[in-house]
């Protein structure tokens, strides 16, 4: 079995157009969540969101072939290109089999579905964009940033609901761990702050409607909470086997040394209270790597900020670490960011990596009362320094899908 490292982070969040700004807003407790411009929210519960600002994508990408792009697959090209930037690293023709994409989106092109539908409509199916399908599937993102980097090795994507990104690093890692390929690039990409998504959500009662105070609608493990903010963006990380890092030279930011998948088996939009999936997933990439529960020190939670949700990841995590759970620093970034479900995973992902690399855990925010019943560590003064030695990022989602990554600060 190949060991498996990673080599580059890269982001587009709510907090900035890059891992820089992005990773230095997260530290410095800023809020990606104001009121929305996409679209006009009058009539909707929710007014909020978690958007992408200032986004140009023809920096990254040719206008035309950017046209022809749903947001979330612009969002993936230029990630991926920031991303290479990073790893100093062209794929060569001679080794483009062995290198490939997989990203997790979960929705895809709500966006375009919505517009078409709309001349559908108005004007009649003569005037549907020939580029309507193509554009909207959600294997476009893995589709694109193949093509952009000449990568000829697995192309998939991953569709799990929020999960979705982390089940595509859990994919990728295992194609380099198995020995089928070398090199991965795998994340998550979203971008559904659609007028259908928000009143689809809000149907479901499931998202905040604090729009009057935006920076602190997003509220988790705190006890006045009253759901989720819908963000979007893209995170992505390039894997390599420690091998083929090593002689290429690269820069290794850490390892990734277990993943865990599982079902909840219990309900189509709701987890179960004991947290009992959660808690499979995680035991399985612990169970991976090798470890002892107790050596895990840090965990990017899932987190978003509902009640279901924080609890019964609270008790998934007690129930694996027991006694530990209470030494363990987790933190959520969805207080600040919102929720950007398929890219939530990816965007997470790469935030436990600099974690890793940096020393530093980003601070959860907005828990203003605590929930009695969720009595961990979550990191609510603050960031805080410390060697972090093993950090697991959750994600859990409809269908009772739930994915869980460990990474480990790495050494030869």
């Amino acid at each position: 079995m190949n060991r498996v490292v990673v080599t580059a982070v890269a982001a587009i969040t709510p907090l900035g157009n890059d891992i820089k700004s992005s990773w230095e807003n997260l530290l410095a407790g800023k809020s990606g969540i104001a009121k929305l411009t996409t679209f006009d929210a009058t009539g909707h519960d929710t007014q909020i969101a978690g958007e992408v600002k200032g986004f140009d994508p023809t920096k990254y990408i040719n206008a035309k072939a950017a046209r022809r792009m749903e947001k979330f697959v612009q969002y993936a090209v230029s990630t991926s290109k920031m991303l290479m930037e990073q790893a100093n690293y062209a794929i060569p023709p001679e080794k483009a089999h062995r290198a490939g994409v997989i990203i997790g989106v979960g929705l895809g092109g709500l966006d375009g579905i919505e517009h078409q539908h709309q001349k559908l409509m108005d004007s009649g199916p003569g005037r549907i964009s020939p580029f309507f399908i193509p554009t909207i599937i959600a294997n476009m993102a893995a589709g694109m940033v193949s093509i952009e980097h000449g990568a000829r090795g697995a192309n998939i994507c991953t569709t799990t609901a929020c999960a979705s990104g982390t089940h595509a690093i859990g994919c990728a890692f295992s194609e380099i761990k198995l020995g089928r390929n070398d090199i991965m690039i795998c994340g998550g990409a979203e971008s559904t702050i659609t007028p259908l998504a928000f009143a689809g959500f809000n149907a479901m009662k499931a998202m905040s409607t604090r729009n009057d105070d935006p920076e602190h609608a997003s509220r988790p493990f705190d006890k006045d909470r009253d759901g989720f903010i819908i963000g979007e963006g893209c995170g992505l990380m390039l894997l390599e086997s420690l091998d083929h890092a090593k002689a290429r030279g690269a820069k290794i930011l850490a390892e990734v040394v277990g993943a865990g998948a599982s079902g909840d088996a219990y309900h189509m939009a709701a987890p179960p209270e004991d947290g009992s999936g959660a808690a499979i997933a995680m035991q399985k990439a612990i169970e991976e790597a090798g470890i002892a529960p107790s050596a895990v020190d840090h965990i990017n939670a899932h987190a978003t900020s509902t009640h279901l949700g924080d609890l019964g990841e609270t008790r998934a995590i007690k129930t694996v670490f027991g006694a530990h759970a209470k030494n363990i620093v987790i933190c959520s970034n969805k207080g600040q960011i919102g929720h950007l479900l398929g890219a939530a995973g990816g965007v997470e992902a790469v935030f436990s990596v600099m974690t890793l690399a940096t020393g530093t855990i980003p601070g959860t925010v907005n828990q203003i009362t605590p929930d009695p019943e969720c009595d961990l560590d979550y990191c609510a003064d603050g960031p805080r320094k410390q060697q972090v030695e093993y950090a697991l990022s959750n994600s859990f989602g409809f269908g009772g899908t739930n994915g869980c990554m460990l990474f480990k600060r790495y050494t030869d």
